[in-house]
């Protein structure tokens, strides 16, 4: 059975001028001449996970990691209501990756990620297919508008308390409305408190959606210090509260962009937040995607989904060819 590795310290790290002011955070692990593969964190606004390389084989591979603008170690950091988000947005990120492919001299590279990852993944790949060599995803989004109202709103008839909650820390007059909207205002405000009980109340909701998944566990969103917390409640309700700047359906639809890039869609049946169709659509206009469905796994994940993406990454490792 796989195992997880272990990298040692990055051999190379920096802060990557990408205009706009920005400076994108990015590190290099594993074996320089190996092959490349870079790490999408989700979110949007996590900041990438650093164990997330643990995955690949450090002899077999030269990992990149980043964090996406505003977030990480990224700066200017998006906690502080001062830096504007006008200039974060999807196609901004887009842009980011090819520049940190072309600032380090990959030509062509694996990616992996998976949750908000997904989307960015699958808007790059099919801007830039050459620059691709295979796609491993791990819970699949497209951020398409239904995929939003479904986690912020539809998912509530299964967790009516805690939606119910999310909902009423609005102000009264937004709470029929568009309520990423209104949480994106709140978490704007120039009001420190205000912010800071907006991003507990946005992660209360997310966590909630989270812990009641198989394998689920209490504080998976919330647990970041306060900083991280409101950067990661800010950006989220920029992006989802502009559908991405994605016409919807433009993932699903361009899909066909990915012809001849092989790969591995790895979904939990039990993803109360992301539901498995999305993935099932995507496999079917992709045809180089082969779907694994886990059947003990939410979005969490689960030992059985580990070991799936452990198998994809060794497949694709080029050991034995």
């Amino acid at each position: 059975m796989a195992s997880p590795f272990r990298h040692s310290e990055p051999y190379a790290q920096g802060l990557l001028d990408v205009g706009d002011g920005q400076l994108i955070h990015w590190e290099v692990s594993g074996n320089p001449e190996g092959k490349p593969a870079v790490c999408v964190h989700g979110g949007p606004g996590a900041g990438g996970k650093r164990g997330a390389r643990n995955g690949f084989d450090p002899e077999l591979y030269r990992v990149v990691m980043f964090d996406q603008r505003g977030s990480g170690e990224s700066l200017p950091h998006a906690s502080d209501p001062r830096v504007s988000l006008a200039e974060n947005t999807t196609e901004h990120l887009i842009a980011d990756m090819e520049r940190l492919r072309e600032h380090l001299g990959i030509e062509r590279w694996l990616l992996y990620g998976g949750s908000w990852g997904s989307t960015l993944m699958l808007a790059y790949a099919e801007r830039h297919p050459e620059r691709v060599t295979e796609i491993i995803i791990v819970g699949v989004t497209t951020t398409r508008p239904e995929e939003t109202d479904w986690l912020y709103r539809g998912v509530g008839r299964l967790l009516p308390g805690p939606w119910e909650a999310f909902r009423d820390a609005l102000p009264p007059e937004d709470r029929d409305g568009d309520l990423l909207a209104a949480y994106s205002r709140l978490l704007n405000s120039t009001d420190e408190a205000v912010r800071a009980k907006a991003a507990r109340d946005w992660c209360t909701w997310e966590d909630a959606v989270i812990a009641h998944e198989s394998l689920g566990r209490p504080g998976a969103y919330s647990d970041r210090a306060d900083d991280a917390l409101i950067a990661f409640a800010r950006i989220c309700a920029h992006y989802f509260s502009h559908d991405a700047w994605l016409e919807d359906g433009q993932l699903l639809r361009d899909a066909h962009r990915l012809a001849g890039i092989p790969g591995v869609l790895i979904h939990g049946r039990l993803d109360l937040g992301s539901p498995l169709t999305t993935a099932w659509e995507l496999a079917k206009v992709w045809p180089d995607a082969e779907l694994q469905v886990i059947e003990d796994s939410g979005h969490t994940g689960s030992p059985a989904m580990s070991q799936a993406v452990l198998g994809a990454i060794e497949r694709f490792s080029g050991r034995g060819n």
